[in-house]
């Protein structure tokens, strides 16, 4: 299962970094992507990092201001994100492929994934 740490209360322009972990399964071998949900909207692919090569990708929205990097050794994937707006304020979600390998084109469609962490709140005061 994916476990996922670090939501909560942050200010306008102020900083977070969420955790998704891994029990039971090497994460190293998934791609994992990134999602979030505010209310009323559609779950967004907010990041996605590759288990191959690395690549990194973000939508749009969050350029400049997200990173998503892998830990392997603490069998781990993070979202540093920076420089929050209120726009920002969703719940947020990591998820992994069950043997498949996504791109920049695929990683955003929520139907591409089978695991899925439990969700953490982001709250953006302003």
């Amino acid at each position: 299962q994916l476990v996922q740490s670090g939501g909560g209360l942050v200010q306008s322009g102020g900083s977070l970094r969420l955790a998704c972990a891994a029990e039971g399964f090497a994460l190293d071998i998934y791609d994992v992507g990134w999602f979030r949900q505010a209310p009323g909207k559609e779950r967004e692919g907010v990041s996605y990092i590759s288990h191959k090569n690395g690549e990194t990708h973000y939508v749009e929205s969050v350029k400049g201001r997200f990173t998503v990097s892998r830990d392997r050794d603490k069998n781990s994937v993070y979202l540093q994100m920076d420089s929050v707006k209120p726009e920002d304020d969703a719940i947020y979600y990591c998820a992994a492929p069950a043997f498949k390998d996504l791109d920049y084109l695929t990683y955003g469609d929520p139907a591409n994934y089978e695991y899925w962490g439990q969700g953490t709140r982001v709250i953006v005061s302003s």
